[in-house]
């Protein structure tokens, strides 16, 4: 006999809601084509389901190419290029790199596109309004502190609640 299991709520939500809160990106100057969005479900497993779609990162231009994309929530979320002013990673509990409530998955970026599903407990969507998401020029190497040698910001994006 089939049981439901969380990933039946996910779909669900994704292809039958809306998301409560979202961050457009764009990119910094060196990466104008650079775009996409950044959504945040609210679950009824007390969790938050991210939802990220980006186009135009570096590697559009290499057939065939892919290539990972460090993808952090910062602390502000003033986006004015170039990006500097996101200050660091979101990270409530004081916790090392890569346990900041901040630190999500890697974007995989195949010829410059970018689709990735996720859950993460670590945060609520009323805690991360106004801050931002930040997509890195290199993959997060999960262990320099406190970032992830992660290079430049080239994607930026402020969180805000979707308007219904």
């Amino acid at each position: 006999m089939y049981q439901p299991t969380p990933a039946d709520t996910f779909l669900y939500l994704l292809n039958n809601r809306q998301p409560r809160a979202i961050a457009w990106i764009q990119g910094s100057a060196s990466q104008p084509q650079l775009a996409g969005s950044v959504k945040f479900y609210e679950t009824s497993y007390g969790g938050v389901l991210v939802e990220a779609e980006i186009f135009g990162l570096p590697d559009i231009n290499i057939p065939g190419s892919s290539d990972y994309y460090a993808m952090h929530i910062h602390e502000s979320g003033n986006c004015a290029r170039p990006f500097d002013q996101t200050g660091g990673h979101y990270n409530p509990g004081n916790m090392p790199h890569p346990q900041h409530a901040g630190d999500m998955p890697p974007l995989l970026g195949n010829q410059g596109y970018a689709y990735q599903v996720f859950y993460d407990k670590r945060f609520s969507i009323d805690e991360i309004i106004g801050r931002s998401v930040i997509i890195h020029s290199h993959a997060d190497d999960f262990a320099s502190q406190p970032s992830g040698n992660s290079g430049d910001k080239i994607g930026c994006g402020t969180i805000r609640f979707m308007v219904h």
